[in-house]
């Protein structure tokens, strides 16, 4: 949105841009876990600019202070929920300098004959169990975070809560950065307990029609096997 007013259609994706960060629970928004910040870019990918940095941080310094121990953090697999911890591990373009230096870091013996290739295999029989940066943070606090299944949004209840959000902007939008920022903190009091009761309680009923759905599916294909015994 632009600074300089409302104008009969203006058009979209050009001006200033807001992203907005924020967690619920079954009782609403988590106090104290709102970050909002204007995007660099007007254009193209602004998106990208929610990297691990800035979600690390906000992750750290807002969300795990503001929500109990031993919490179940539900995340979607955006690609910086997903940036692996610990030790980088070598890939199959890696030098065969490199593959032979996590051999024997690890513990693992090699041949001076072995091919890179076969040196790749190596690594690849004795890769650890690849572990996310954010799951390490979460961690120290003692919670654990679930991933819900790519393209799920309808398992994600904070996805219907952006749409009660954005709905309210739209609906209240005067074309300017300004009035955007005011008009925010009413459009976060729709999302209000009984909003947020109501959506995980759907998400649960969705959830268990799929667990139903799975087993029904498992049953026939093990049926379509024991026939075609």
């Amino acid at each position: 949105m632009d600074e300089d007013g409302p104008w009969v259609n203006k058009p979209s994706g050009v001006g200033p841009r807001l992203i907005v960060v924020h967690a619920v629970t079954h009782g609403g928004w988590v106090d104290g876990a709102q970050l909002v910040f204007q995007a660099k870019k007007r254009t193209g990918d602004y998106h990208g600019q929610m990297n691990w940095e800035n979600f690390s941080r906000w992750f750290t310094e807002q969300l795990l202070s503001s929500i109990p121990k031993n919490s179940l953090i539900i995340l979607d697999n955006a690609g910086y929920h997903n940036v692996l911890g610990g030790e980088r591990f070598p890939t199959s373009a890696s030098r065969k300098d490199e593959l032979r230096e996590w051999l024997t870091r690890n513990g693992h013996p090699w041949r001076d004959d072995m091919l890179r290739s076969e040196l790749f295999e190596e690594c690849v029989k004795h890769a650890p169990v690849p572990e996310f940066r954010l799951d390490l943070l979460a961690a120290t606090e003692g919670h654990k975070i679930l991933r819900t299944p790519q393209y799920h949004p309808e398992l994600q209840p904070i996805e219907i809560c952006w749409a009660v959000v954005k709905n309210y902007m739209a609906d209240n939008c005067d074309f300017t950065m300004t009035g955007l920022r005011n008009r925010l903190p009413e459009a976060f009091a729709k999302v209000t307990a009984a909003t947020c009761t109501k959506i995980v309680a759907e998400v649960r009923t969705k959830e268990d029609e799929y667990w139903e759905n799975d087993k029904l599916l498992d049953a026939a294909t093990e049926l379509d096997t024991q026939e075609e015994l």
